[in-house]
Parts: structure tokens; C-alpha cells; sequence
């Protein structure tokens, strides 16, 4: 699925004021995150506090839960995306600004499936309102640039927000245990924009 998110997570809130504990706090997650990446949600934390340079300890002061870690490399990739995304709203060419956007979407929730599920299924059971800020911001952004690319003329008028951004998730959820996923999400999130697509650069 997408990590539909925003980026006011709440490690993100809570970061160290301190300029050598906000550089340990940065490699962390840093580390954390192509841990996660490459290992998924059960990578070593050990590991990735060698790699950051810094002791066990060090990383169960800045996150006493592998949670807490996870939710804090989630919040820095979803800030990242709605930046984008924010970044892309002024963008001249607005067919262009929506499709690099989505396939930033594409690409993290590839990336971090296992991350979201984590933290969705925490919050859901701790009752908070984590997944659906995120899921708020993610959407806010994304609504915007389809709707500045209506307004151009570049896509169908009666796209509708809800329905892309589910698309694309369906796209990443059928795409994720393939050998070639990466390579088939690129060229099905291609045919779901060249379906969009009212210009003449079909």
C-alpha cells in the first residue's frame, strides 16, 4: 500500500536540541533507514547503531522502541514527499509535476511497505492518530497537484484524488513480491498516466 503520511510524526516533534545529539539522532535514522530498506522492519538495531557510530545505549536513549525508530524514518520520507510534493506545486509543467510526485509515492511505499504496516498496525492498536495525519498530509498534496493538472487541461477532468492515489496503491500491492517489481510498478504507474493523459504526448 501507499504510505499515505504527512511529516508532523511524532519523533520528528521530539528531536535533540543539542548539536552533537541532533548529529547522533540524524545517523540514526539515517542508518535506520537503509537498514529498513534493505533488511525490512526486524534489521538489527546493533547494527544500525555501529553504523551510525554510536553505542546501543545511545540509540535506546533517541528511541526506546524499535517502534519509535521506525516511525522516526517513516516521518523523514514522508516529510520528504510531501516537500516534494509541495516543491512540484509550482512546477510549469503540471502533468510532469503530478507524475514525478506519484512515482516518488510508488517508490517509497515499494520501499517501505513493511515500515507502514508497523506503525499502522501500532496505531491502530494504541488508538492514536498517527497513520491518518499522515494519511491527511500525503492526500492534501496529492489532491493538489491533480487538481493544478485538471485546471491545465493535461488530465481528465473527472479524475478524481481518491481514485488515482488508490490506483497507485494498487499498483504497489500488486507489483510487491515480484522479482521485477520496481521495473512493472514504473511501467503500470506509466499506463495509469497515459490513461489520465488529455494532451497529445501519448
Amino acid at each position: 500500500m501507499i504510505a499515505l503520511a504527512g511529516h508532523e510524526s511524532r519523533p520528528r516533534a521530539g528531536r535533540p536540541k543539542r548539536a552533537d545529539a541532533r548529529r547522533n539522532y540524524e545517523q540514526l535514522v539515517e542508518q535506520a533507514r537503509r537498514a529498513f530498506a534493505e533488511h525490512g522492519v526486524d534489521a538489527s538495531l546493533d547494527e544500525i547503531a555501529r553504523r551510525a557510530g554510536v553505542a546501543s545505549g545511545t540509540l535506546y536513549r533517541h528511541f526506546p522502541t524499535r517502534l519509535d525508530l521506525i516511525e522516526a524514518v517513516l516521518g523523514e520520507q514522508i516529510a520528504e514527499l510531501v516537500d516534494l510534493g509541495r516543491g512540484l506545486l509550482s512546477a510549469e509543467d503540471r502533468f510532469d509535476a503530478l507524475f514525478t510526485w506519484l512515482r516518488a509515492a510508488l517508490t517509497h511505499s515499494l520501499t517501505y511497505r513493511g515500515l507502514a504496516a508497523a506503525v499502522m498496525n501500532s496505531a491502530l492498536d494504541r488508538g492514536n492518530g498517527l497513520v491518518s495525519t499522515w494519511h491527511a498530509e500525503m492526500f492534501k498534496v496529492g489532491a493538489a497537484l491533480l487538481a493544478r493538472a485538471r485546471e491545465a487541461g493535461v488530465i481528465a477532468a473527472d479524475a478524481d484524488e481518491a481514485d488515482v492515489l488508490k490506483l497507485v496503491g494498487a499498483i504497489a500491492w500488486a507489483v510487491q513480491d515480484a522479482a521485477d517489481g520496481p521495473a512493472q510498478a514504473d511501467r503500470l504507474l506509466a499506463l495509469l498516466m497515459n490513461g489520465l493523459r488529455l494532451d497529445d504526448r501519448r
